[in-house]
């Protein structure tokens, strides 16, 4: 069930994705089956239409660094990477946040 916005502030200079809404997704718990394995693409994929233009944010829940690739309207690459070359990931969950 969406949760209806009445009013919404745009700052100047914000890129600005569709002018009549707000599109949000929390993904809470997404599994990372990485293991062990130094910058494991996890693929990520959202059970709703997205727009053409969109930022995602990543809650890697450990050391890790990561970024995202590969958007399209349907879902997105996300890569994690140990911060220290000597360290290797563990398996388990990260948290994702979509907006345009």
């Amino acid at each position: 069930m969406s949760l209806p916005v009445h009013t919404i502030d745009v700052l100047p200079g914000s890129a600005q994705a569709q002018k009549d809404r707000v599109t949000f997704a929390n993904l809470v718990g997404v599994a990372n089956s990485a293991g062990g394995g130094a910058g494991q693409s996890v693929t990520v994929a959202v059970a709703l239409a997205l727009p053409a233009s969109y930022s995602v944010m990543v809650n890697p829940g450990q050391d890790a660094t990561w970024y995202v690739s590969g958007k399209t309207t349907t879902g997105f690459n996300v890569t994690l990477t140990p911060r220290l070359a000597a360290n290797t990931l563990a398996s388990g969950t990260f948290d994702v946040l979509v907006h345009a």
